[in-house]
């Protein structure tokens, strides 16, 4: 669909609650409710949108204002609470994204690269606030979000962990004090669905490791290894991917020294960590111009 020629048609009051928004311009529907926060949830009958609809409902600072999921999905059409899984809210489910973002302060995306970079031009006329946790973005992509960051607030961060982000800057310190005779590995354990590798995490910390030695990860990744190779190149970032079961992540950095090893890492036990720092990212951002922002920023670790 191309959502910029979609003619702004008035919109029906809805109602949320105790709250009560009204538009003309279905980009500047907002909620009239000054103490709490209206967030749109994109794919919220993924595994991670499951776990924002939970967390954003919990949360004293936010409501929820808006789900999307899929078109042909059997929750369209259907109030949130009604639908398996859902919770309590008297928030309808689309399947058009700008019903939602409509209706929103800030929008929270966990889908694919292609569906963010549209949810982005959305969020960038409406100047939503967009939290953005999608991996496995191509460049082309990431060009496209930084554009949408020309006209609104955008935190996009490979992982929303308060512990993740804190073993992203001891990656680069790390990096930065060892010299290149300490070999670098990152290693990344998720479960069987996972579709894209390495991990936003992996190359998070890839990132910062490489950022340490004053290099970009373009010159030092070794992306995989198989039959009969070279001797490792020295100064290089390998990354090692593992899938299975029901694991929600595991992170590792490894500095193999002569003679010895350092190992940083991070084990994701529940998904809820990610859900409230997302919702953290949300909020921090109501306060903020237009930018593109991480975690690190969020969390004031830099």
């Amino acid at each position: 669909m191309n959502y910029h020629a979609r003619k702004a048609t008035a919109v029906a009051p809805a109602t949320t609650g105790v709250r009560t928004v009204t538009s003309r311009n279905p980009l500047t529907l907002r909620s009239v409710d000054q103490d709490s926060i209206g967030i749109a949830v994109m794919g919220g009958a993924g595994r991670m949108g499951q776990m924002l609809l939970h967390t954003i409902a919990e949360s004293e600072q936010a409501h929820l204002a808006g789900v999307t999921v899929r078109a042909g999905h059997p929750w369209v059409g259907q109030d949130l609470d009604a639908a398996p899984g859902g919770v309590p809210s008297g928030v309808p489910v689309f399947d058009d994204p700008l019903d939602a973002i409509a209706r929103a302060q800030a929008v929270i995306d966990f889908t694919t690269p292609e569906a963010t970079v549209d949810h982005a031009r959305l969020c960038a006329q409406a100047r939503a606030t967009h939290v953005i946790g999608t991996t496995g973005f191509a460049s082309e992509h990431l060009q496209e979000i930084a554009a949408a960051a020309r006209h609104t607030t955008i935190i996009r961060a490979g992982n929303m962990s308060l512990g993740v982000n804190l073993l992203v800057q001891l990656t680069r310190q790390v990096a930065g004090a060892l010299g290149e005779e300490f070999d670098i590995e990152v290693i990344e354990t998720h479960h069987n669905q996972k579709v894209d590798a390495p991990s936003g995490t992996a190359l998070m910390l890839g990132d910062a490791a490489a950022e340490g030695r004053g290099k970009t990860l373009d010159d030092l990744a070794e992306r995989g290894r198989d039959g009969i190779t070279s001797p490792r190149r020295p100064g290089s970032i390998g990354f090692s991917a593992v899938r299975g079961g029901d694991i929600v992540g595991e992170h590792d950095v490894l500095f193999a020294g002569l003679g010895e090893r350092i190992v940083l890492r991070h084990i994701a036990t529940d998904r809820r960590i990610f859900a409230r720092g997302a919702v953290k990212a949300a909020l921090w951002g109501q306060t903020k111009g237009p930018g593109e922002f991480s975690m690190i920023d969020v969390l004031g670790l830099d």
